[in-house]
C-alpha cells in the first residue's frame, strides 16, 4: 500500500523552494499527523541539524514515519555536487552526503541524491561527468547498505541536470554500479517535463523506482494542476510499488492548504 508524507525545510536559503511546511519540524509534524499524513520528509541544512531535532519524540508522539531525507542542502548553500572538476570537492560533497545519510539511519529514511549529482560542463564532459557520478553512487550505495537504508538517486528535468532527466536514462545510469542499493526516485513534476507519457515512465523504471514525488503538473500541491493520476496510480500497481507517494511541492497559497489539498487528492487518488 502506497504511503502518504509531505515535504518539511529547514533550510533559510530554501524557503522560496518547492517543500510544503518550512522552519518549524514539531509544527510540521503536528501539522502532518492531523491531517492523517503517514510521515514526513525532511530537508535540513546539514546532518547536525537533523540531529539537534527530537525526532524521535516528534515521530513517536504523532505517529510518524521519516520518509526519507534530503542532501540538497549541500548545493544550496555550500555548493558541493558530484561532478565536481575538483577531486577534493567531490570528496566534500560524499562526506556531506555520508552525514545526512547516518542522520537518517536511526529511523530507516533513505538519503535522497537531487541537486547534488551535479550535471556535465565544457570542463567535466559528459563521460568524465556520468563516471564521476557513478563512482559516488558506489560509494555512497555501500555506505547507506551499512547504514540499513537504500540510497535514492533522483532524475531531475533539463533545466536542473543534464545527466539523466528520464526514468529510463535513471536505470541505464544504474545499471553498472557494483552496488545494488539505490533506487530511483519518480518525480511527478520532473517526469511532467521529460517523459512523453508519465505512465510509462513508471514502467521504465519498474523495480527500481523506490520513492515518489507526489506534486502536480505545476508542482503545486497534488490537486491544483492538471495532472491525470488514473493512469500514474495505475503504473504504480503494475509494478508493484508500495512506497511513499511524498508532498514536495510550492506552498501555494500557502502551506496548510497545500499540505491539505496534497493529502485529499493521495486519498482520492490510492484510495
Amino acid at each position: 500500500m502506497v504511503k502518504s508524507a509531505v515535504t518539511i525545510a529547514i533550510v533559510p536559503e530554501a524557503r522560496k523552494g518547492p517543500f510544503v511546511f518550512h522552519e518549524d519540524v514539531a509544527a510540521g509534524c503536528a501539522k502532518a499527523a492531523a491531517l492523517g499524513f503517514d510521515a514526513v520528509e525532511l530537508f535540513a541544512p546539514s546532518a547536525e541539524a537533523i540531529n539537534a531535532q527530537p525526532l524521535e519524540q516528534l515521530l513517536s508522539d504523532h505517529n510518524l514515519s521519516l520518509a526519507a531525507v534530503g542532501t540538497g542542502a549541500g548545493m544550496v548553500i555550500h555548493g558541493l555536487h558530484l561532478c565536481d572538476p575538483s577531486e577534493d570537492r567531490r570528496q566534500q560533497g560524499r562526506d556531506f552526503i555520508k552525514g545526512i545519510i547516518d542522520a537518517g539511519a536511526p529511523f530507516k529514511a533513505p538519503a535522497i541524491i537531487g541537486s547534488m549529482q551535479g550535471r556535465w560542463t565544457a570542463e567535466t564532459d559528459q563521460a568524465t561527468a556520468l563516471g564521476y557520478l557513478r563512482d559516488s553512487l558506489n560509494e555512497l550505495g555501500a555506505h547507506a547498505a551499512q547504514a540499513g537504508a537504500p540510497l535514492i538517486y533522483e532524475p531531475l528535468n533539463r533545466y536542473e541536470t543534464n545527466l539523466a532527466t528520464t526514468m529510463k536514462e535513471g536505470v541505464e545510469l544504474l545499471a553498472p554500479l557494483e552496488t545494488n542499493n539505490v533506487v530511483l526516485l519518480a518525480d511527478l513534476f520532473h517526469m511532467n517535463i521529460e517523459e512523453a507519457c508519465i505512465a510509462q515512465g513508471i514502467r521504465d523504471g519498474g523495480k527500481h523506482i523506490g520513492h515518489v514525488h507526489f506534486v502536480d503538473s505545476n508542482r503545486q500541491a497534488a490537486g491544483r494542476g492538471h495532472m491525470n493520476y488514473g493512469p500514474i496510480v495505475e503504473a504504480l500497481n503494475e509494478i508493484g510499488y508500495d512506497g511513499y507517494a511524498s508532498a514536495e511541492a510550492f506552498p501555494i497559497p500557502d502551506s496548510d492548504e497545500a499540505a491539505r489539498q496534497t493529502i485529499e487528492t493521495f486519498k482520492a487518488v490510492f484510495g
